[in-house]
Formats: C-alpha cells, structure tokens, sequence
C-alpha cells in the first residue's frame, strides 16, 4: 500500500514539475523568441493558471495520506480531469514544439496516475476473531494456536 502511494505521489511531482517548466517555456518563448505574446497576461489569466495546476500539487500530498479508497478517488478524479484539460489545450491556437512536448508528457502522466489507481487493489486485512484475537482464515473458522 505505501508503495502505491509513494508512487503516485511521485507521478504527482513529476507532473507539477512537467507543468511549471511547460509555463516557464511559454513564457520565455513568448518574450525571448516571438518578443511579442499572443497572450495577454492578466491577474485573472494568472490566477487562473494557478488555479488549473493547484490540485496537482494538493494530490502531492493527499496521495500519501488518504485512505485507499478515497486516494483511488481522488486520484482518478483529478488524474483524469487534468489529463482532458491538457489534450483540450494542445487545440487552442499553435502550441510551442516544446508545449506540445511538455503536455504530451503531462497527459500521459495523468493516464499512468488514471491507471495505477484504477489498478490499484489493496491486499486483505486479515480478519481476526473478537473473542480469541486469533486469526481467522477465508473459511470462518478461528485457526488454531501454534503447538
């Protein structure tokens, strides 16, 4: 189980890692290359895009310390939304080559988060009998005490 969520986690980071240097490229490529931006930065487009990377970085986290259940959910829930807001992204306008790259990579992150959790089965816990506290296999019947 913990190695389920360390690895989301993992995937987690390298998406928010993948996302932040997507944004830093753009950006440099709109002042340093084109020197004009087909963007028109606002504080409400910047908030925005703070707002679209936010629940990565929170699943960072929320990856390591949910319930099985609920880190499945989450993680399909917002592995998957963020995955279709990034295919959406790569049809508006003409992405940079190192946009393109960059995204490409993020969505097939989103789908390796999507499928590790869809995967993801935690083992048994073994049932105990509440009166012996012995251990009690898939039968029903409390296994005996070692001799």
């Amino acid at each position: 189980m913990e190695d389920m969520r360390r690895g989301l986690s993992t995937l987690w980071i390298v998406y928010v890692l993948n996302s932040a240097y997507g944004d830093i490229t753009t950006l440099y490529n709109h002042v340093y290359i084109d020197h004009v931006s087909p963007i028109h930065y606002t504080p409400a487009f910047v908030l925005f895009g703070a707002l679209l990377v936010e629940p990565a970085i929170i699943m960072v986290l929320l990856a390591r310390i949910l319930n099985p259940s609920a880190n499945r959910r989450a993680n399909m829930l917002v592995g998957g939304i963020l995955t279709a807001i990034n295919v959406g992204t790569l049809f508006v306008g003409t992405p940079t080559l190192a946009y393109a790259f960059l995204t490409s990579a993020m969505i097939a992150i989103g789908v390796a988060i999507v499928w590790c959790a869809w995967k993801w089965v935690e083992p048994a816990t073994p049932q105990t009998d509440p009166a012996s506290g012995r251990g009690v296999p898939a039968s029903g019947a409390p296994t005996r005490a070692p001799a």
